[in-house]
């Protein structure tokens, strides 16, 4: 998610708030913050498949996935 989208996200926050959207900027809105949600769920994912438990005897163990 580039600062761009995150701003447009916020720009049309404010307006919302402000004087209200128009349908397309609804839309918009929509979009935005799911990619966004996308976006972080994605990444949190990505740190989670890289970890990894070290046992008392020094032995590496991966989460099991549960998809």
């Amino acid at each position: 998610m580039t600062e761009e989208k995150i701003a447009r996200i916020n720009e049309l926050y404010h307006k919302s708030k402000n004087e209200g959207l128009s349908d397309a900027e609804k839309e918009e809105q929509a979009r935005l913050r799911r990619e966004y949600i996308d976006s972080v769920r994605n990444n949190l994912r990505s740190q989670l498949d890289n970890v990894r438990f070290v046992n008392p005897d020094g032995s590496i163990e991966e989460i099991k996935k549960n998809v």
